[in-house]
């Protein structure tokens, strides 16, 4: 069963976004997406479960199932594309919109199949897991964005990996360093 798009959104979006989401989810295995019914675009997230600084600034939110209405996803568009900015305030944001729209969506279906699928799971290790997951589907929804980048970079990327590593290494010793001595 294909997940319904529904847009009651009342911020312009860039063209061709329902296609876009289409696209993002295609790349997503269909067992991770069991038993979601809908993706909806809001403007922001309505849920009285939030206080209200969390939901002006939340993305998305996963529903889960509850009785007899299945698990569903909910993205703010009003988060990822601000209305009341400054010009670059707003550009930037649409500029990024589809890698933004595809981690919000990598990330809310990386937390339906974890909290529903995968059992072996334990819910501390649930962010995390969600975490790499939404890394990797980035990562291979990226190379199938970008097939001549990807195949340029190929060779050198397992050298810029090991730079950062050791970059974040020796970030996280000057950060160790730096809050013993405080």
């Amino acid at each position: 069963m294909a997940i319904k798009i529904e847009n009651r959104s009342q911020t312009k979006l860039p063209g061709k976004t329902e296609k876009l989401i289409e696209q993002i989810l295609s790349g997503v295995p269909r067992e991770h997406t069991r038993g979601l019914e809908r993706l909806r675009l809001v403007d922001s997230i309505e849920d009285t479960r939030l206080r209200l600084p969390q939901r002006s600034n939340l993305p998305g939110i996963y529903h889960p199932r509850q009785g007899t209405q299945q698990a569903w996803l909910e993205i703010a568009t009003g988060v990822l594309l601000p209305k009341n900015k400054p010009l670059f305030k707003r550009l930037f944001p649409r500029l990024s919109f589809k890698g933004n729209l595809a981690a919000v969506i990598f990330s809310l279906i990386g937390q339906h199949y974890y909290l529903t699928m995968r059992h072996s799971v334990k819910k501390t290790q649930i962010e995390a897991a969600v975490r790499a997951y939404t890394e990797t589907r980035l990562r291979l929804w990226s190379e199938q964005q970008h097939t001549l980048r990807t195949r340029l970079f190929r060779p050198f990327q397992p050298t810029l990996e090991k730079w950062a590593r050791a970059l974040q290494k020796r970030a996280a010793a000057e950060r160790k360093k730096s809050s013993s001595t405080t």
